[in-house]
Parts: C-alpha cells; structure tokens; sequence
C-alpha cells in the first residue's frame, strides 16, 4: 500500500511521540482479569448510539453494586445515572438482563483455541445488540487485539489517508471485512500494530487515549 510521504512521516511521528503510552494502554487491555470480562461486555451493548463516556460510567456502576452477582433492573441507570442517559435504555436494559445470565457460556467461549476474529464473528452472530463493531470493540478491551473496530474515526482516517475513496453507504458484514483488511493493510504499511494505530488516530483526533 502507497501512502503519501507527508502522511507517512507525520504519523511517525506521532507514533515515536506516543508509542509508550499507547503501549501501556494495550497492556492495560490485556491484564483486565476475566472477572472484569462481563462488565466489558456490558459496556460494548451499550455504547451504540450513546455516550461512550456515559456508558463507561453506567458499567462502572453495574460493578460497583455487583450486578452478576445481584439481580436489579438496570434500566433506571441507563436512563439517568449521574446525570446522563444511554438511549433505547429499556432494550438495553433487557439485553443486560438476559447477559449476565449467560455469564459461564460467554467465559467458555475465551476457553477454544479461536483466533481473535472467529471469536469475535461468533459473539457478533450469538449477542442480541451486538454487532462486529461492538464485538471487536469487547475483544480489544479485554486483551484480543487481532481485530479492528470499524468505526467512524476509522473511516474519516481511510479517506484522509487516500485508503478509502467515499464513505460506504452502509456497513454490510462484506463491507466492515474489507474495511478492516484495508485498515490492517495500513498499518502493515507504517509497521506499526493496528490496535496501536488505531489508539494514535485517535489520540491524534482528540488529545487522549479512549478506552
């Protein structure tokens, strides 16, 4: 893959500028203990539509009061938990309640010797409001980074790059495949990891490190 020089020598950069933190981030990823996986999970089904931000503090708060533990309709945080709200919280809400109840089934699933992307088709396909995006986003967080989030700042970063022409019309599972060969191409290209990538980005857009 050809990428303009300029491009190419700004995001290294950047890369040279924030590779330690950007590492320590993935490491982070990669030590959060299995008991926190759920909780991960549950922060993904909600983040469609909504507040990433509000979420993570809806999930923190579904910890906080043990929620796999303890039974609670979780809607009225998803509707107003400190001071913000996480749409569609009433399907959320039930999504949430019919998860933790598969708790032992989705942990099993860490257990088979599949690669990080077969992993990830299998939850996309078996989650009810889980989609590739979430499913790889879940997958990053607790460590498995061989997949891309295919997401907005993805896409403005493929045509800013001349990677991408236009922005799709819509995300077929076709289509977020070959947007995440085309992103991975990318990063292979800079020799620099695509889940490290994907945190420069943006960090470039934004100034910090996203969870």
């Amino acid at each position: 893959m050809k990428i303009k020089a300029a491009d190419r020598s700004e995001l290294l950069v950047a890369w040279d500028a924030h590779r330690d933190a950007i590492r320590s981030r993935l490491r982070d990823f990669g030590n959060v203990p299995k008991e926190r996986y759920m909780y991960e999970l549950f922060f993904c089904v909600m983040t469609p539509q909504s507040s990433a931000a509000q979420c993570a503090l809806v999930a923190e708060e579904l910890e906080r009061r043990n929620f796999l533990s303890v039974e609670f309709d979780p809607a009225p945080l998803l509707r107003g938990h400190a001071g913000g709200y996480v749409r569609f919280h009433n399907t959320k809400a039930r999504r949430l309640l019919t998860l933790r109840n598969r708790e032992d089934e989705i942990l099993q699933l860490f257990e088979q010797n599949s690669t990080d992307k077969e992993l990830r088709d299998i939850l996309a396909d078996g989650i009810d409001g889980l989609g590739m995006k979430e499913a790889s986003h879940f997958l990053r967080n607790v460590g498995r980074t061989e997949v891309t989030i295919v997401d907005r700042h993805i896409i403005r970063n493929l045509i800013r790059l001349d990677v991408l022409e236009a922005w799709p019309p819509s995300i077929s599972l076709k289509t977020y495949r070959n947007l995440e060969r085309r992103f991975e191409e990318l990063a292979a290209a800079l020799d620099i990891p695509h889940a490290a990538l994907d945190l420069l980005l943006w960090q470039r857009e934004t100034g910090y490190i996203l969870k």
